[in-house]
């Protein structure tokens, strides 16, 4: 088996079109990874156009949900009653990110989380390269706002669902291929021209 350094290596010298890209996005029950909890998540991966494998669950936080927070993503106690705790769904999304790169829109916060109820089953979260959306917009545009629905509003994508998992990692993706389209254009080829253009990060 392959350690981690050297898989991080070995994806890093794919070339874009080859490389499996998995977006991720989680709603949670509030901002601090200690202490709320996911209550969805949603994680599409892609190889170049062609869409490869896809998780998107509600997922029972175990505790309620505030109101205030069920105002921002319209997730409720009673959408999330019945379903699995996210400990069901760590090995299948282990599985979705097996050599693939992470993208996400802020991502620190989704990986937070995610490192957080991994880590309540007793597992780590799986080290991969990670590109943030977030810190492209930040470093190489100048939108007006650099949240994810306003992003998408300026590139005018459809932001209909916005803060709901699913539909916040589709309207990633979108984004992501406008700025990787203007990457190539400046001689980006390879998952590490990629990674090093976006600022380094692993989860």
């Amino acid at each position: 088996m392959l350690e981690a350094a050297d898989k991080l290596e070995q994806i890093g010298k794919l070339k874009v079109e080859d490389a499996v890209f998995t977006f991720i996005d989680v709603e949670t029950t509030g901002l601090s990874p200690k202490a709320a909890r996911v209550c969805e998540v949603a994680a599409v991966s892609f190889r170049g156009a062609e869409r490869v494998a896809a998780l998107a669950e509600l997922v029972n936080p175990g505790g309620p949900i505030p109101a205030e927070v069920s105002r921002i993503h319209g997730i409720t106690d009673a959408m999330v009653k019945d379903s699995p705790p996210f400990a069901k769904f760590v090995w299948p999304l282990a599985d979705l990110l097996e050599s693939s790169v992470i993208v996400a829109h802020n991502a620190e916060f989704d990986l937070a989380f995610l490192r957080e109820e991994f880590g309540r089953v007793g597992l780590n979260f799986p080290k991969r390269h990670v590109v943030d959306t977030l810190d492209i917009a930040r470093k190489n545009w100048k939108f007006k706002s650099n949240r994810l629905g306003n992003i998408a509003a300026e590139l005018n994508f459809s932001s209909e669902g916005w803060h709901r998992a699913l539909a916040d990692v589709e309207m990633t993706r979108k984004i992501f291929e406008h700025f990787l389209a203007a990457f190539r254009t400046a001689g980006v080829a390879t998952v590490k021209d990629l990674w090093e253009k976006c600022g380094r990060k692993t989860s």
